[in-house]
């Protein structure tokens, strides 16, 4: 079937009006759920949703269920600019968005379903929930939905996420290879991904042969403020001698390198001349306190995008396997990190000189 031939024939498998038919498969609303359903099911047994325009959006109403923090800027701004990411991603789309407030481990569950199973609702994004109950009633919705930042087993549901662990990995590999070898990196592990960015740092450390202790090389906040950074750093340099200082900090976050900066400077710390300053985010101050940051650019604004796309995908072609995306950061090199010695440090080798850990890829 071509043209308008589709139109009219999946009008007269279903018995749907040829108006209504082609607003569903133009993306438009203002069709009842069972009427469009009966059209993408029809559509798709004839092979047409494959051969559809990927700009159409074939799903009107998407609830998008995260954290409490993730809707307040001040509390949350990853997690808000990746729901700002969404909303422009749909801004020329005719799709409706709303929002639920779940917790995180504990969500009110007759809340999630009400929303969920509200006939409006045509898909569901889940951003930053790592409830395994919430993400087993999803995946039996019938529904489809994407996790967003989410830890997950399931091989029922589709999942983009920022790799940590390559991010991780990738930062430290950074410092390291410019000869920091006393490297102090400030996170906050409140979330398992976050775990994996540190298991990340980890990995490149021992690939280069280099200690990780956590008494000397981890600070743990509990959350991302500059504050909680600043007093942080501010305690762990009383207790050393300055021969003792880490050559270089590594921040789990803007606003903690924000933080960390002020703690430097108010010591009358030069920043690289004395302590390099490094970030895992890099996207809210490219400058902090007239330093240009360093830093590993986690995706963000790419998530909504993603998670659309997925969503289309699983309307369209309900039966492919489900997809586990992790999207690498991007490195920026700016000003705050200093080079020590004159040559790149290179990973230790065997005597076929390989990796004793396997290769470190960016």
């Amino acid at each position: 079937m071509t043209g308008k031939l589709k139109i009219q024939e999946i009008a007269r498998q279903t018995g749907i009006s040829i108006s209504t038919v082609s607003r569903v498969l133009a993306g438009k609303s203002n069709t009842s759920a069972a009427s469009r359903q009966r059209v993408l099911e029809c559509a798709r047994a004839n092979g047409v949703l494959s051969n559809l325009s990927t700009g159409r959006l074939l799903f009107n109403h998407v609830v998008v269920f995260a954290p409490k923090r993730a809707f307040d800027l001040r509390a949350d701004i990853f997690y808000y600019k990746v729901i700002q990411g969404i909303r422009e991603a749909v801004e020329h789309q005719d799709v409706h968005l709303s929002y639920c407030a779940i917790e995180e481990t504990d969500a009110d569950i007759p809340l999630f379903m009400s929303k969920l199973r509200n006939p409006a609702c045509d898909a569901a994004i889940v951003l930053g929930i790592d409830d395994p109950h919430v993400h087993a009633l999803v995946a039996d919705s019938g529904k489809p939905c994407v996790l967003v930042n989410c830890e997950v087993d399931s091989l029922s549901l589709d999942v983009v996420s920022p790799d940590h662990q390559l991010i991780g990995r990738a930062s430290a590999r950074y410092l390291i290879e410019h000869g920091h070898r006393d490297v102090l990196a400030v996170m906050c592990l409140r979330r398992i991904t976050l775990e994996r960015r540190l298991q990340g740092i980890r990995d490149a450390f021992a690939a280069y042969n280099v200690p990780f202790d956590d008494e000397h090389n981890l600070i743990t906040t509990a959350g991302f403020t500059a504050d909680e950074a600043r007093a942080a750093i501010i305690a762990h340099l009383h207790k050393l001698d300055r021969e003792r200082y880490p050559t270089a900090i590594l921040a789990g976050g803007d606003f903690i390198a924000s933080g960390i900066i002020s703690a430097l400077l108010d010591r009358g710390l030069a920043i690289p001349g004395d302590i390099s300053v490094m970030s895992m985010d890099g996207f809210n101050l490219a400058e902090t306190h007239d330093i240009a940051l360093t830093a590993v650019h986690v995706p963000r604004d790419e998530l909504g995008a993603e998670a659309l796309r997925l969503l289309q995908q699983r309307i369209t072609c309900p039966d492919t396997p489900y997809c586990h995306m992790r999207l690498s950061g991007k490195l920026v090199v700016r000003s705050s990190v200093k080079t020590l010695g004159r040559r790149k440090a290179k990973p230790a080798v065997t005597g076929q000189g390989h990796s004793l850990y396997g290769d470190l890829a960016t």
